[in-house]
């Protein structure tokens, strides 16, 4: 056997579940066999018994004349030839039945119908002490096949009769019923070796076909894909679980090249600002203004910061890793803090910000990112916005969640990104920003359990609605 062959799994799952069906299937064979041979000596049984009984009875309503032992004998006689023929393997007539009338006073010889002559069976009964009435089995001298015999008394003078039938007759019909079981055994269990080899083997070509073609998926080639079968079995819907997998890995590639070539492509831009404000620094004059190139420097410093800081929020948030301190915190407070902070820069661009803050709106967040969060709304609505623009706040409880809506009246979202506002580095083509603001807003309610969405006001401008799950109140 190739060592190829014995290593595979078809193998393997082939031997032992043929192995299982053929252990099986000579247990049952062992139980049926059981359960012929004593229905067979139960027949053999209840015939001796009944035979026994009938040539007692004879025996003992015959005169004993000299008419005595011919009549008897015809009676032994045609009883051995209620049951079939039996032929040796010279096709000879065996005679597997005996009758045997004992005399124990010793007045007369015993009566003897059977094969041979009577000094053998005789010998043989003396030696096993048989038990009146029940048929017992005896080893006979010269007979290979045993004799089971039943003894019936005749008369209170001591006359016992036995009758004996052989067990060859018996023994042959279960040596051919174990000959033609170990025949269909045997090709049984081999064609279901077969069988099951082939199916396993089918089965398990699919698995291989799998491996090969995972094995040759690299990070460079992410669009091979398995192959999934018509019928809906348990291979095919692995098949289509690792193609659902390969496509979310494929889709996470594809989204971190391109964050990565974006940042790669924002971050140049204050690199170079901050590196020709410090050149132009360190080649001023030694009573140049070199503070304010510095500051500049620090400030755009800060702002690359900022920038590297919401992208790798924004990928935490996304991969489900984004870590919260959540405690309970009133979101008008927070809101209010901002709408004060921010009010000047708003008042130098003509805009008038009004908010409309329902009190003690308890939700369990984490403040920083809450704050950054309303921080964000705020900055896009300072950077979007035309000169004398109006922004209002609006806060509110509602079934169990707190909303906060900001309108403006300003241009609104382009329609080229108002499906798409929520994407990270998604911007209109006269925006200032890096296009993380409404990314970071986003990724921050999802991960406290909320939802966001934006929409067009009827009188002109846009409206962004946010839903944050309020916190339930504790009993003091």
């Amino acid at each position: 056997m190739p060592k190829l062959l014995r290593t595979t799994a078809a193998w393997r799952l082939s031997v032992w579940t043929t192995l299982a069906f053929a252990l099986g299937t000579g247990l049952a064979f062992v139980i049926v066999y059981l359960l012929v041979a004593q229905t067979i000596r139960e027949r053999s049984d209840a015939w001796l018994s009944g035979e026994a009984e009938v040539l007692a009875q004879v025996s003992a309503n015959t005169p004993k004349d000299r008419l005595y032992g011919r009549i008897v004998r015809e009676v032994a006689e045609l009883a051995t030839r209620e049951l079939p023929d039996e032929r040796n393997s010279q096709g000879q007539r065996v005679n597997s039945v005996f009758f045997l009338a004992e005399h124990l006073e010793g007045s007369q010889s015993p009566l003897w119908v059977g094969p041979g002559t009577e000094d053998a069976f005789l010998k043989a009964i003396q030696g096993a002490r048989l038990g009146q009435g029940t048929p017992q089995s005896i080893t006979v001298e010269g007979w290979p096949s045993s004799f089971r015999v039943v003894a019936r008394p005749v008369d209170g003078r001591g006359t016992v009769v036995y009758l004996g039938l052989s067990n060859r007759a018996d023994m042959q019909v279960l040596h051919n019923l174990t000959l033609r079981f170990l025949l269909l055994w045997g090709g049984t269990v081999l064609m279901g070796f077969l069988i099951a080899y082939l199916s396993a083997r089918r089965t398990l070509l699919r698995v291989e076909h799998m491996t090969e073609t995972v094995a040759r998926i690299g990070s460079d080639d992410l669009g091979k894909r398995l192959r999934e079968s018509a019928s809906r079995d348990e291979i095919s819907r692995l098949a289509q679980t690792f193609n659902l997998m390969l496509d979310r890995i494929q889709s996470s590639v594809i989204q971190l090249r391109s964050v990565t070539d974006t940042v790669a492509h924002d971050l140049k831009s204050p690199v170079t600002s901050i590196r020709g404000t410090l050149e132009s620094a360190l080649s001023s004059e030694p009573r140049g203004n070199w503070r304010d190139s510095v500051g500049e420097a620090i400030e755009n410093l800060d702002r690359l910061l900022n920038l590297l800081n919401t992208t790798l929020d924004l990928a935490e948030a996304e991969a489900g890793a984004l870590r919260l301190d959540r405690t309970p915190i009133n979101l008008a407070g927070v809101v209010r803090q901002f709408v004060d902070l921010y009010q000047p820069a708003m008042h130098e661009q003509h805009h008038e910000l009004a908010a409309d803050l329902e009190d003690h709106v308890v939700v369990n967040a984490d403040l920083a990112l809450l704050s950054r969060m309303v921080s964000n709304l705020l900055e896009n609505e300072l950077a979007h916005l035309p000169p004398g623009s109006c922004v209002h706040i609006r806060l509110r409880s509602q079934q169990g969640s707190a909303q906060l809506v900001i309108e403006d009246n300003g241009p609104g979202f382009p329609p080229e990104i108002a499906g798409r506002a929520f994407e990270r580095f998604v911007k209109g083509k006269n925006s200032p920003g890096h296009g993380l603001g409404l990314a970071f807003v986003d990724a921050v309610v999802k991960a406290h359990g909320g939802s966001v969405h934006i929409s067009d006001r009827p009188a002109g401008g846009a409206a962004i609605t946010l839903s944050l799950p309020a916190a339930v109140p504790q009993p003091a």
